[in-house]
């Protein structure tokens, strides 16, 4: 029987910090393009949709961290 392991102690430093929790796992990649897409989101946030965009990756790493 497989038991899904999750990963909370990630999920609890990508909650402070976005892409940490990647970034403690071994996915330097990942980490470097939640990075790269929060700054893209920032620059949007002059025209509103980063604000949006920002919160959709910042939901999405922190799911990621917790169970990928």
């Amino acid at each position: 029987m497989s038991e899904k392991k999750t990963h909370g102690v990630p999920a609890i430093f990508s909650f402070f910090i976005p892409g940490l929790g990647q970034l403690v796992k071994g996915q330097i990649f990942k980490a470097t393009g939640i990075w790269i897409a929060l700054v893209i989101c920032w620059f949007l946030q002059f025209i509103l949709i980063g604000y949006l965009l920002g919160f959709i990756v910042w939901a999405w790493q922190l799911y990621d961290a917790y169970n990928g």
